[in-house]
Order: structure tokens, then C-alpha cells, then sequence
């Protein structure tokens, strides 16, 4: 089966997780410059790229990045799938740009021909800006292993190490240590207050901290812990106002995307090895509830990120939390 010119229905299927991902929010600007409504793709390193990137990386060869077209070109159920292992561009850059040194500077979408290709090489083909251990040999026959490192098997090699069946058969491959610290300018539910108090749930889990009374802008420094399992979602978190004679009123409601700090936590594998740096980024955009970028550090020996999160379905309210990746070997 297929569609009226003569598609058959796998490649229309590919078409539609192309378009799907496209969609997602850090999808919509170029990876590599910021340029709006990227139309182009490298399917062997997994980002959605401008027309003027695209010529760049078109230069580099097709052993260093295949570049397609997402509505034009055909693409193989292989590269298809290559493309949503990785995830999109977030989770790429926080591999291919885990560390921009001090002095180099990420072209913007104004930017000449000769900026974006001294970045772009510097990125893909020397990957300087990769942790060195996982910096891509090229093969003797010329060919690289950039497509396994941007699809399954690149995050397969971090995942498979550090997973554990649990009850239920699930697989975990870590924890998240989340410290609430504190909230400001909370919502009124009371005759003049509330008595806040923070749930976290992640799957089925669930997390709470203690209930503070008659207290607007709460400092909790609350520590709560949740397992991670293989196919993970985003934590939500939900603020609710402790009543003694009714049920708990809701004082506003958010998401914490945990994608960027595994991937980044996983790319450079044991913290305890490196100094403090920055290794990653979520991006404040329209979709999340980010007061600003939350940047993930590796900070003493651990990788740990500061989220300031601005409470959604209520008239005001701002958290600000912390969450440290910690891995099963730990």
C-alpha cells in the first residue's frame, strides 16, 4: 500500500517522524547557527540545519555529514530511525558542544560562509568541542562512525553500562537527586497565605516535600530522590496547598525536560574525572516553563543543574530547584 505517487507506506510513515520531529520545539531553529525553519538535515549526525549551514556541511563530505532534505529527499527507514534515536538538535549539541572553549563563538543566522565553517569543522570533523575519549576515529577506508555515534548505538554505549533491571522488569539507568530549594511569589489559597508543599512524580514515583504553613515564598532545601528507567518522560512538578478539612488546592503546575542532563551526563561518563565546567544546556523556549537557560555543570565531581521554573495554570508563582545526575555505579 502507499499513497497516490506510488509511495509505499513505509517511506510515508519515515515521512511523518521526520515531520514529527521537525516539529519539536529545538527543532525549529538551525543546530548549528539559530537561523528559524530549518528545511535541511544531517541524517548521520542527527540535526536539523539552515540552507546556508547546509552548504557547509555539504562540503565536509558525506563521510563526515549526509546532508538531506526533509521534504524532498528520500530517506531509508535507517536514517529515519538515526534521526529519532538522537532526538534532535538539543540532544546533539549538548554531545557535539558539551565544551565551547573561552574565545570561540557559535555563528548566528547573519553570519558569513568562512565563521560558519571554521565553527561547523571544528564542531563535526575535528570535534573539538567533544569530550577527547569519545572523539570518532576515522577509518582506514575513509569512512567514519559519526552515524553510530549519533544514533542507537552511540547512546547505547553509555545507556548499556550503566543500566539495572529493577521490579517489574524495568531497566534504570540512574537517579536524579532533586533539591527543591525554595519558591517566590507563590498563589494565595488561603484567607491571606497558603501552606505549601512540592510533589515531583516521574512515571509512577512520586517525591514530597515537607509542608511549610502560612508561607508565600517557602525555603525548602528539600532533598527527594526518583529512579530514572530506560524510557524516561519529563519530571512534573505540581505545588499544591496543604488543607487540613478539604482536599489540597493546586497552586500551579510545570515540567522538567531530564533529556539534556542525561545526555550530557553520559557523554563525559565519570564527573569525578574532569574540573568544573559547563557540559550542557536547556534552552528557555515557549514550550517549557524556563524563567531562563538552565545550565548543567559538572560542579566538584558531579554533574548538577540549576532550573528556575516560572509555575504554569496559576496567577503567579516561580520554583527554584536543583537536580544532580547520579549514575547506578554511584
Amino acid at each position: 500500500m502507499g499513497d497516490r505517487l506510488g509511495r509505499p507506506s513505509s517511506v510515508i510513515h519515515g515521512k511523518r517522524r521526520l515531520r514529527d520531529l521537525l516539529y519539536k520545539s529545538d527543532n525549529r531553529t538551525c543546530a548549528d547557527c539559530g537561523a528559524p525553519d530549518p528545511k535541511w538535515a544531517s541524517a548521520n549526525i542527527g540535526v536539523f540545519i539552515c540552507l546556508k549551514c547546509c552548504g557547509v556541511h555539504r562540503s565536509l563530505g558525506t563521510h563526515v555529514s549526509k546532508v538531506l532534505s526533509v521534504a524532498l529527499d528520500d530517506w531509508s527507514d535507517d536514517e529515519v530511525e538515526a534521526m529519532v534515536e538522537v532526538g534532535g538538535n538539543s540532544s546533539a549539541n549538548s554531545i557535539y558542544e558539551a565544551f565551547i572553549p573561552e574565545g570561540i563563538t557559535k555563528p548566528g543566522p547573519n553570519s558569513s560562509h568562512e565563521e560558519r565553517m571554521k565553527f561547523i569543522r571544528s564542531k563535526y570533523e575535528l570535534q573539538e568541542f567533544l569530550k577527547p575519549s569519545l572523539r570518532i576515529a576515522q577509518a582506514s577506508s575513509g569512512k567514519s562512525s559519526l552515524r553510530s555515534a549519533s544514533s542507537r548505538k552511540f547512546m547505547d554505549n553509555f545507556l548499556g553500562s550503566h543500566s539495572q533491571k529493577g521490579e517489574g522488569m524495568v531497566e534504570y539507568i540512574g537517579l536524579l537527586k532533586i533539591k527543591v530549594r525554595r519558591g517566590k511569589n507563590l498563589a494565595v489559597r488561603d484567607m491571606l497565605s497558603s501552606d505549601p508543599y512540592v510533589v515531583l512524580a516521574l512515571g509512577p514515583q512520586t517525591a514530597q516535600t515537607q509542608v511549610i504553613t502560612s508561607n508565600l515564598n517557602p525555603v525548602w532545601d528539600e532533598e527527594l530522590m526518583l529512579s530514572v528507567p530506560m524510557d524516561f518522560g519529563p519530571v512534573k512538578v505540581k505545588v499544591f496547598d496543604h488543607d487540613t478539612f478539604s482536599a489540597d488546592d493546586i497552586m500551579g503546575e510545570a515540567e522538567i525536560d531530564i533529556q539534556p542532563l542525561i545526555t550530557s551526563a553520559m557523554a563525559f561518563g565519570n564527573a569525578e574525572m574532569f574540573a568544573d565546567m559547563q557540559i550542557g544546556k536547556w534552552l528557555k523556549s515557549h514550550d517549557n516553563a524556563l524563567i531562563e537557560d538552565s545550565i548543567i555543570n559538572i560542579v566538584g565531581g558531579k554533574v548538577k543543574q540549576a532550573v528556575q521554573l516560572k509555575l504554569q495554570n496559576v496567577e503567579s508563582g516561580e520554583l527554584d530547584l536543583e537536580v544532580e545526575w547520579l549514575p547506578l555505579d554511584q
